[in-house]
């Protein structure tokens, strides 16, 4: 399958969810294009928290999607250290440090993207620790741990940077929040840049998968010069090589 044809076949199946999230009304109208706020968001949050991965992190990074925001305001709440990226990683420093001793607002707030963006510092991967959990969104994924995002790559660059900076390995576990409806048993398209889930968290339910599959860093030749440009970290690199 060429690339090409990679990509078609993941529009397709996008379309499909978010057709299939509002028919059902599991997420609210206007889905499409989005990683899905869905119903019962809380609920998986909960259901993750119950889990040893959660319960052993101290350092968390997660996306900023208004569906992983509760996840995010647990940890806070739970005194776990949140990385949240940065939406579109739109800065030199694409990550908000949000650091529960030294929150001025509680943590169900400081979890918003948009109140993190006045509170919390922006730093790069060389301030970071290493990171024990990742919480990624998805608008896709199967039981063998393949997502998909909603096309624009970020999480991707998220990890790959993490990757590159030595501080996601073995022990590091990824997890995505999703409603039940966004679990596909399509055999998903796969790239050298894409990620693997560890486990998937519904309202309901908790699937493993495996084996764990992770790219060793940025693959530069995926990434095109428009993207690149858009990204200050990696204009920023780019300079630099």
């Amino acid at each position: 399958m060429t690339s090409v044809d990679k990509d078609q076949a993941k529009h397709a199946i996008r379309d499909r969810v978010w057709a299939l999230l509002e028919r059902e009304r599991a997420a609210p109208p206007g889905v499409h294009g989005r990683i899905p706020a869905f119903y019962g968001a809380e609920a998986a949050a909960d259901r993750l928290a119950e889990l040893p991965a959660w319960r052993d992190a101290r350092v968390i990074k997660a996306v900023p999607d208004k569906a992983q925001l509760p996840a995010r305001a647990r940890a806070l709440t739970e005194g776990k250290l949140v990385y949240m990226a940065v939406p579109k990683l739109a800065e030199v420093k694409p990550f908000y440090l949000l650091d529960p001793a030294r929150l001025t607002v509680p943590p169900n707030k400081a979890a918003s993207s948009k109140v993190a963006a006045t509170v919390a510092r922006k730093i790069g991967v060389e301030e970071m620790k290493p990171v024990d959990l990742i919480v990624c969104g998805s608008v896709a994924v199967n039981r063998n741990g393949v997502r998909l995002g909603k096309g624009a790559g970020y999480s991707d660059i998220e990890v790959a940077l993490l990757q590159e900076a030595g501080l996601i390995g073995p022990k590091t576990t990824i997890v995505t929040t999703v409603h039940s409806s966004q679990i596909v048993e399509d055999e998903l398209p796969e790239t050298e840049h894409d990620f693997s889930v560890d486990l998937i968290v519904t309202p309901d339910a908790v699937i493993e998968c495996s084996p764990p599959r992770r790219p060793d860093g940025l693959v530069w030749e995926h990434l095109g010069q428009e993207k690149i440009a858009a990204i200050p970290v990696l204009a920023a690199r780019v300079q630099e090589r």
